[in-house]
């Protein structure tokens, strides 16, 4: 019985968890005038709370897993907002989907190059590391 109920009273308390960290991330944008968003600086806190060994990857996973499951729901005011905006979608939805492809094209080459770099500059170092040693 209590297996059972463990799951179902994890996931609540880990969501909450995450909650409070993008709660605090907000605070801080708020108070200390980031130029970040809450939910940019959040997930920052969080990689730095899990690299400090603060807080355990284990002790968020069946939240974040839920949520990741759940995502279609957060997607649903941009739903409400194509129904909403159907006029201007019609008139002007060419300029918005070739910004749409292009800024998506431009990030995920972004993103592939810096990991390549990256990449290179860890497999650079190995060999360094070896030579010296």
């Amino acid at each position: 019985m209590l297996s059972r109920l463990r799951p179902l009273l994890l996931i609540p308390l880990q969501v909450s968890l995450l909650a409070a960290i993008w709660w605090v991330a907000d605070l801080a944008v708020l108070t200390l005038h980031l130029p970040l968003p809450a939910n940019l600086t959040g997930m920052l806190l969080l990689l730095a709370l899990i690299l400090l060994k603060v807080v355990r990857p284990h002790w968020l996973k069946a939240g974040a897993n839920w949520l990741l499951a759940e995502m279609l729901l957060f997607f649903v005011p941009a739903v409400v907002a194509v129904i909403n905006y159907q006029e201007l979608l019609l008139t002007e939805g060419w300029r918005i989907g070739v910004v749409l492809v292009l800024s998506t094209v431009l990030v995920l080459g972004t993103t592939a190059l810096v990991v390549d770099r990256l990449y290179r500059l860890e497999l650079y170092l190995a060999r360094r590391s070896r030579r010296h040693v």
